[in-house]
């Protein structure tokens, strides 16, 4: 099968996209209104860009309306955000966090999270969440208009936060105790329970 994007409705250019672009890792992104209201949402176009500077970008498309979603426009805001990475045992909450709910009620509250006070940004962090990445906007980019028109939110990381239980032997995250949930096509979720090595090359 051959397509060509531009006579593929983008809805389903989109799914077949995300079916095979996979796994994709889940960045479950904490921001706050400029009246307050704490916001999150996963967000699976997601990735590191580098670590000099400590730097991730993700890209959270328009809504069904062609507008800003809560977490773009909190952004636009004040310039701050929190990637949390999900773990296994909140992979029900993270995915009930995506409701859309009105700008004025909190997923926090609605999806029983517990609210962190971050170390250096406004925002807070999702307590339950093995891993935080405070994070200070580098660039806003808009590259597409009306709904799921994309945007990319590149941030540089001013803080990181790893909780001790997830911490191996060697001082770094260890896969099996950070249990990563990973995103998939369709409902589909997977975990990093299931691994194997390879030796680099000389």
């Amino acid at each position: 099968m051959d397509f060509d994007p531009r006579e593929v409705r983008p809805a389903v250019f989109y799914q077949h996209m995300i079916r095979t672009i996979v796994p994709r890792p889940i960045a479950w992104v904490s921001t706050v209104s400029g009246a307050g209201v704490s916001n999150v949402a996963p967000f699976s176009y997601f990735t590191g860009v580098g670590s000099r500077p400590p730097s991730l970008l993700f890209c959270p498309a328009n809504n069904t309306e062609g507008e800003s979603k809560d977490t773009l426009r909190n952004i636009e805001e004040n310039g701050e955000f929190v990637v949390n990475i999900v773990s296994g045992d909140v992979a029900r909450p993270m995915n009930d966090s995506a409701a859309s709910l009105p700008p004025d009620q909190s997923e926090f509250a609605a999806c029983g999270l517990t609210e962190a006070k971050s170390h250096k940004v406004a925002p807070p962090s999702v307590a339950e969440s093995p891993v935080q990445y405070e994070c200070r906007v580098m660039q806003l980019l808009n590259i597409g208009d009306g709904p799921g028109g994309a945007n990319i939110v590149l941030g540089e990381v001013v803080h990181l936060h790893i909780d001790e239980r997830v911490i191996g032997t060697d001082g770094f995250a260890d896969p099996q105790l950070l249990d990563a949930v990973g995103r998939m096509g369709g409902l589909t979720y997977c975990r990093t329970t299931d691994r194997f090595e390879l030796d680099r090359p000389q």
